[in-house]
């Protein structure tokens, strides 16, 4: 996978992405990952992956400032039709594994289907803690390899196939995480959707040891 050819799909799939990824299961996931993380307001939110705008739903009219970015303009282009121009919601076309912010900006940081698409998946996760505030939470709904298992065969089989879509359904979700987890804390980790496949991870980044005392 990269970046070029990611491009190429995301232009072919915006039309229909709703239809499959906002709608059905996906719906109903991404209803119980986003219930209960009532932001406060004025804290300020990252979209990473915005996608056509799947998330939004759950952040707008709660008096936030919103920022979603994505690798295609015409993944954007669908999300910004979805909301009214006069929303505290800005659209920036970015690279998750190059997120063009100062460190901690952001009090929550939402990573929907991003970590398993982009081609560096270690990078993107350096990103997303880098962006996050202290104190702050990054909130990851994806699909990885199933925990503490071996890759069923027939996934390995068939992953170099589904890589061509643009999408990887092999990534070690713990291998992932483990160098950022002295600066990080797991607040929950479970499955989301098709069994143990797609997950719901909540992360904290850790206050400073100064800020502790």
């Amino acid at each position: 996978m990269n970046n070029r050819w990611n491009k190429l799909i995301y232009r072919a799939g915006a039309p229909f992405y709703d239809y499959l990824f906002n709608a059905g299961p996906f719906a109903r996931a991404r209803k119980r990952v986003f219930a209960d993380l009532a932001p406060k307001p004025g804290q300020r939110v990252l979209l990473v992956g915005a996608g056509t705008g799947a998330d939004l739903r759950f952040f707008r009219g709660k008096e936030l400032e919103v920022t979603a970015v994505d690798l295609s303009p015409a993944m954007l282009a669908q999300a910004k039709s979805k909301v009214n121009g006069n929303e505290n919601i800005r659209f920036l076309e970015m690279d998750a594994q190059d997120l063009r912010f100062a460190n901690q900006s952001f009090d929550l940081v939402i990573a929907s289907l991003i970590l398993s698409v982009v081609p560096d998946e270690h990078k993107c996760m350096s990103e997303l803690v880098r962006v996050t505030k202290e104190q702050g939470r990054i909130v990851i709904f994806d699909k990885f390899q199933p925990r503490e298992s071996e890759m069923p065969l027939p996934i390995r089989l068939l992953r170099p196939f589904i890589a061509v879509l643009g999408t990887d359904i092999g990534r070690d979700y713990q291998a992932i995480l483990k160098p950022h987890l002295g600066g990080l804390f797991i607040q929950e980790d479970s499955p989301a959707m098709f069994g143990e496949m797609y997950r719901k991870i909540v992360l904290q980044r850790r206050a400073s040891a100064g800020r502790r005392l």
